[in-house]
């Protein structure tokens, strides 16, 4: 009777074992990343915008590898030209290898899918939900419905894309309230206006053939509720509102002095030169011609710790909202 009992439990025990080996031979590990995806820019110091983004995300979250995209097929031609020059690389030390390296969202999706990583958050860094957000969402969601026969053959778990700064349309996070949120992020821009005892003006990108102008003007209104001292205008420098109705918009208010800033996460070649530059269509020299003092500010709003904050919890959000785990 005892050898008997003696042989039932070695027998559950090696049954046991083996159920376990076999569970472990088909354990997978789910492996998650983050890609910061923007159009990119060529110019050096406004990197500053997108490394401070960068650095703000791999602070709130060590644990999780966070990889550049910049979706410019020019500045990334650029970029890649920059790297195979020697005397750039001399002059220019400071630039970090995954800027000169860049590749573009689908190759940084393959790259990180190839190191073994299924479960990836792409976070854009656009300002508002317009042309290049909706194809970037476009490419995410094509690659997350790819299926396979066996399930673990499946190239990603999860794929998700989350907002821009200005909120997209949805139920789950009303985009008004993320437009508050992004008002509250400008008192910095208010307060130096306010010293100037300037109006604030606002160039953003905009676009010829996508209404992205509502979000701008929404933008403008809760931010005229919120500061009612200082004047803001937001204009485009594609599409409407254009440069037309912002200096309509100055003439009402006989505005004097103006402190003005590229609405957008780098402050590139736009602020640069549409913004600010000598040329007689630059916005500063068309309102000089008008008689107002400009105060240009040539910084990314991606520099403002604020509004680097709003990308890391909006990543955070795609990824609570999907069940990923961000470390």
């Amino acid at each position: 009777m005892k050898l008997k009992t003696v042989f039932f439990a070695v027998l559950v025990l090696c049954m046991f074992t083996v159920q376990s080996v076999t569970a472990g031979e088909h354990k997978v590990e789910h492996k998650t990343g983050i890609i910061l995806a923007m159009f990119g820019t060529t110019v050096e110091p406004a990197l500053k915008g997108l490394l401070n983004i960068r650095n703000k995300m791999v602070k709130a979250y060590p644990g999780t590898p966070v990889r550049f995209a910049f979706t410019s097929n020019i500045i990334r031609r650029i970029w890649q030209k920059r790297a195979k020059d020697p005397a750039y690389i001399k002059d220019h030390p400071e630039i970090p290898a995954e800027i000169l390296h860049v590749k573009g969202p689908l190759a940084a999706i393959g790259d990180f899918q190839d190191d073994g990583y299924d479960t990836l958050v792409v976070q854009p860094t656009h300002i508002a939900p317009a042309e290049e957000f909706l194809d970037l969402t476009s490419y995410v969601k094509a690659l997350a419905s790819i299926d396979t026969i066996k399930e673990k053959f499946k190239p990603f778990h999860k794929l998700v894309i989350g907002r821009p700064m200005l909120g997209t349309f949805g139920v789950t996070h009303p985009y008004n309230e993320d437009i508050k949120v992004a008002v509250k992020a400008m008192k910095e821009d208010v307060e130096r206006a306010r010293q100037k005892k300037a109006a604030l003006v606002y160039m953003g990108h905009g676009n010829d053939h996508f209404p992205s102008g509502g979000s701008y003007m929404q933008f403008a209104h809760e931010m005229n509720q919120a500061y009612p001292d200082v004047l803001t205008v937001v204009g485009t420098v594609e599409g409407y509102p254009g440069l037309d109705q912002v200096m309509t918009r100055l003439k009402e208010a006989k505005v004097q002095d103006v402190y003005i800033r590229a609405f957008m996460v780098v402050a590139g070649d736009h602020a640069h030169n549409d913004m600010a530059g000598p040329d007689r269509d630059s916005w500063k020299s068309v309102m000089e011609k008008a008689g107002i003092t400009v105060h240009p500010y040539l910084h990314g709003m991606g520099e403002n710790d604020r509004v680097a904050d709003i990308y890391v919890r909006h990543a955070a959000d795609a990824a609570k909202d999907a069940g990923i785990v961000l470390k």
